[in-house]
């Protein structure tokens, strides 16, 4: 009688427990990684296309991140991703740039990260030094992958147009 009496408020004490418990929210799934090799991103926001290359493995990936989240960290928060039902990434961020002004931006993501996607964002920009840098801004990033990185390329190595080559990992773009 006694066990039966100790079995009873155990269940009763772990049914009021999940009673005062906050539901948990459905778990979000990680965004998405690139594929480790060689990608050439198109940028382009209607004035302009500007062609580069660059060489990821995962642990760069990790620190760059497509979301910019490690990277601008210390100067951008409200940084939001949620994924679409239909598939891909909605994103949002505000950053303070200092001089170069507060940067409120909003997009999506599409596409099959280990072979091709498109960042589509539009972002507004107030109280930049110069003046031609405040206002709405909108660019698009078509990245490809290319294949394996060339012998000779490391992780985080950009060519630009011009053939310029930088590490972004050197250049402390990624923390």
């Amino acid at each position: 009688m006694r066990a039966m009496a100790i079995l009873c408020l155990l269940v009763l004490s772990g049914c009021s427990q999940q009673a005062n418990e906050a539901p948990k929210p459905p778990a979000v799934p990680a965004p998405p990684v690139r594929k480790p090799g060689l990608w050439e991103q198109r940028v382009s926001n209607g004035d302009f296309v500007q062609i580069s290359r660059i060489c990821l493995d995962a642990a760069t990936d990790a620190r760059m991140s497509l979301w910019g989240a490690q990277a601008t960290k210390d100067l951008c928060g409200g940084n939001t991703m949620t994924p679409l039902p239909g598939g891909g990434w909605s994103f949002s961020s505000t950053c303070d740039m200092g001089t170069g002004g507060k940067t409120t931006t909003s997009g999506t993501a599409t596409g099959d990260f280990n072979v091709k996607y498109l960042v589509q964002a539009k972002s507004v920009t107030e109280g930049a030094a110069a003046p031609q840098m405040n206002g709405p801004h909108t660019v698009n990033i078509e990245a490809a992958w290319q294949g394996p990185c060339p012998a000779g390329t490391k992780p985080g190595d950009m060519t630009l147009p011009g053939g310029i080559k930088v590490n972004l990992l050197d250049l402390g773009v990624a923390k």
